[in-house]
């Protein structure tokens, strides 16, 4: 999930990997052959051999995305493909191929115009190094994929009282909203895209239904309003698709799209459940936003150039939000194409929503850090599937499970448990119950005891009943601490956390003939404490940027229920064969639809709101205690959350529609940002879209960006002991308003807000606001609180980081 697959050709590594071990074959010499003559023969053959390796390696074809200054084509080419078209011409290699009746133009495989201005095109690694000088080029980036970040949200998030569910349907009656999902595609049978009572499209939607395999015009209604495909970026990499295999067409093979998208904008549907599970009405956050369906994800990955160009394409259909869950390595905000491009959206007016990764719960783990995206982590809800082991020694322990089956199986009786890891320090492959690691002859007829790890969690319990196990307990590992992930299991199993465990183990190696029991207690609703911040939810800091707090917000991601595709396994187990209509699944891909459809609704009721002023009500309104008046707390390490795991907060879209105050940012300002980062004037080019952008130096610090979180950063050396930041609100609530601050105290600083009062005297009057930091003591470690603006209706509440980079060494 958190890796970028980069698919240009290392052509000095894939030289030396075939020198040393790839053996020619040559022929056995004639008698005639002199013995001079031999010697040299293998070494002649050696040598055309490892020539032809180095062509090879250096004419081998892979995607790069060429981003092209706009303004800089020349007035000789009528369109813009002609310049491309001639770009690639300009390559000598090339002009060679040229000659032999290549046309360049062949080779491009996407053209970008809306979010992002250049092409994709199959080039050499060579000519991909040589095209980076041409005049007009802004840069190149080599393909990359992109990994997927794998009801009762909606009352949980209180979108189910009438009030809410009366304004928000007569907002979105004034003006439409359209969703974008960019994922695995859609299942369009499903009743949560059901079109009844909803309005004509749009006239001003310009989207399309593209047909293909098991999908037509007719799959597409009022409520599902666009579905497109990209799978060059794919194919070019990965070869031609297997359509008798593969849908090459917007229909959902794989599940996660639908299940996204029916978390963002599903209708209600009564009586969903899984198989018995969390049973009740399923929605989406937004039920009346149209969806639009974009399919850039296939079983190899989600490449980035399909990625842009469905981003690029979005745009023009004209969405209102985007929502992605997918993720990659960063390295810098101008080498990351989504970064890139959800830039471009931004300057158009859309909002877009990602997820941060599931590489929780270690710290600087995030992905879509940019500050023009938000970054949503997950979160946990007040529902449970409970599932209890009873071990021979009268211990009952606690878990969760989706399992449906014969659930008095493993309750009439003690059956046999094993556990194979043993004691010693180095884990046994068989605890992991890894694919062929158990022996029947130790596990069949058992209940065995597996522990978290490299192997999908239903995957374990696929290996146990392979072994002929009777039912499997699956144990949290240090990294997944308490915190309870519900799976669809193929046999009696359920997971335990890391205490429970622990303690399993313990029983199961101190006596002879260790026995237990598994039972099953379907659904319950209202667990205490929650939320809770997922533990698998990726945390900051950003690493980018320490001024710029990452995560923005947390959603529910833990145990989501929701549509899913009528072809694949609850699951995705391909021995599954059960099919299922809504799916229940964990993530920070559930998350982030979450922030899509609440984004969707705030739109709706503020059609003229830019993305940064939704961000800024999401943030500003985020709450930080859980329903036991307490701190988050951290499913890891059962101790309160910071802003690096939950950001802002969980959101709050009750109170986000009415915010009082927004912290705008505007395209230039998130340029002058730029400005600051230590990236060379070639990669700011990257985002001017025009030679006419250019740094005005107006942002001192990166700390000075118009965020809704505040970040201090005290450099290395010890003599600078003072910072002061600066904010600018803007009154979106009465026409006339008084707000008082409040902040937090810390030990490492004092802080000093002014003015201590913002007085408005009408609507969208902006007012600005310094906060001054003094060290007292240096701290070893952030130190975490928040400042809040009160009226007496509105509080607008930025977390504020303060942090004390270490000293340089002498």
């Amino acid at each position: 999930m958190m890796q970028i697959v980069h698919n240009a050709p290392l052509f000095n590594s894939y030289y030396f990997h075939f020198q040393f071990h790839h053996s020619p074959s040559s022929e056995v010499p004639s008698p005639e052959m002199s013995s001079r003559t031999v010697g040299w023969i293998p070494l002649l053959l050696l040598l055309l051999c490892m020539s032809a390796c180095f062509y090879s390696a250096a004419a081998k074809k892979a995607t790069y995305i060429i981003q092209m200054s706009k303004s800089e084509m020349p007035m000789s080419y009528e369109h813009h493909l002609d310049w491309y078209a001639s770009t690639l011409r300009s390559l000598d290699s090339i002009s060679v191929q040229s000659e032999s009746r290549e046309d360049p133009s062949e080779r491009i495989i996407y053209s970008y115009e809306n979010a992002f201005h250049g092409f994709a095109a199959l080039l050499s690694s060579d000519e991909a190094a040589r095209l980076e000088s041409n005049k007009g080029v802004v840069a190149v980036f080599p393909d990359t994929v992109y990994q997927l970040h794998t009801t009762r949200s909606a009352e949980f998030l209180g979108l189910e009282t009438e009030a809410m569910n009366t304004m928000w349907s007569a907002a979105i009656a004034d003006h439409d909203v359209v969703v974008g999902v960019i994922d695995t595609g859609i299942w369009p049978e499903s009743p949560s895209f059901n079109d009844s009572g909803m309005g004509p499209v749009p006239v001003w939607w310009k989207g399309v239904c593209e047909e293909g395999r098991g999908f037509s015009k007719k799959d597409c209604n009022r409520k599902i309003i666009g579905a497109r495909i990209f799978y060059n970026g794919y194919e070019a990499s990965m070869g031609t698709m297997n359509e008798e295999v593969e849908y090459k067409s917007s229909r959902d093979q794989d599940g996660h799209g639908t299940h996204t998208a029916a978390t963002a904008a599903g209708v209600p549907v009564h009586g969903a459940n899984l198989l018995g599970y969390a049973m009740g009405t399923a929605r989406g956050m937004a039920p009346h936003a149209r969806v639009a369906a974009y399919k850039v994800c296939w079983p190899g990955g989600c490449f980035s150039s399909d990625l842009l160009s469905a981003v690029d394409q979005a745009v023009a259909d004209g969405v209102n939000v985007l929502s992605i869950s997918l993720g990659g390595g960063v390295s810098s905000y101008a080498r990351d194409s989504l970064s890139v491009a959800a830039f471009g959206a931004m300057e158009k007016g859309v909002f877009v929503t990602c997820s941060a990764g599931n590489g929780g719960p270690d710290p600087i783990t995030l992905t879509n850090v940019s500050p023009w995206i938000t970054t949503v982590g997950a979160s946990t809800m007040d529902r449970d599937f409970p599932s209890f082991v009873g071990l021979g020694n009268g211990a009952n322990i606690s878990g969760v499970s989706l399992y449906r089956g014969q659930r008095k199986l493993l309750v009439e009786k003690q059956y046999p448990l094993v556990y194979l890891g043993g004691n010693q320090s180095t884990p046994d492959p068989r605890s992991l119950c890894l694919e062929g690691t158990l022996d029947p002859k130790e596990v069949a007829g058992k209940i065995v005891l597996c522990d978290r790890g490299i192997s999908a969690r239903v995957r374990k319990g696929q290996v146990v009943k392979d072994a002929g196990g009777l039912g499997m307990i699956l144990a949290n590992n240090a990294a997944n601490g308490e915190e309870l992930v519900a799976d669809c299991h193929l046999l009696p199993a359920l997971a335990v956390g890391e205490s429970a465990g622990i303690a399993i183990k313990q029983y199961a190696l101190s006596i002879l003939h260790p026995t237990a029991t598994i039972s099953f207690a379907g659904t319950k609703l209202g667990i205490k404490p929650s939320p809770v911040v997922a533990a698998f939810s990726s945390r900051g800091p950003n690493f980018l940027t320490l001024e710029v707090l990452k995560p923005d917000v947390i959603a529910p991601g833990l145990n989501i229920l929701a549509a899913w595709s009528g072809v694949a396994s609850p699951s995705s187990l391909s021995t599954d064969k059960r099919r299922v209509g809504f799916n229940i699944l964990s993530g920070t891909s559930m998350s982030c639809p979450h922030v899509a459809g609440v984004a969707a609704l705030v739109k709706a009721i503020h059609q003229d709101w830019t993305p940064s002023a939704i961000k800024s009500a999401l943030m500003t309104t985020a709450y930080v205690h859980d329903n036991t008046y307490k701190r988050i707390k951290d499913a890891s390490k059962h101790i309160p959350a910071t802003s690096y795991d939950h950001g802002a907060g969980h959101i709050n879209p009750s109170k986000a529609i009415d915010p009082g105050l927004i912290y705008d940012i505007t395209a230039a300002d998130y340029f002058e940002f730029l400005c600051t980062q230590s990236i060379s004037s070639m990669q700011l080019k990257v985002f001017a879209k025009s030679s006419n952008r250019t740094c005005l130096n107006t942002m001192t610090t990166p700390g000075n960006l118009n965020y809704p979180a505040i970040s201090a950063v005290f450099p290395e050396e010890k003599n600078i002991t003072s910072m002061t930041l600066h904010r600018t609100v803007t009154n979106v609530g009465g026409a006339t308003a008084i707000y008082h601050v409040r902040v937090s105290s810390f030990k490492g600083a004092s802080i000093k807000v002014e003015p201590e009062r913002l007085r408005f005297t009408k609507k969208l009057q902006k007012l600005s606001y310094k906060v001054t930091f003094v060290t007292k003591v240096r701290q070893s470690s952030p130190e975490f609180g928040g400042l809040v603006w009160k009226d007496g209706v509105h509080t607008a509440r930025s977390p504020i980081v303060i942090t004390w980079l270490k000293p340089l060494l002498n």
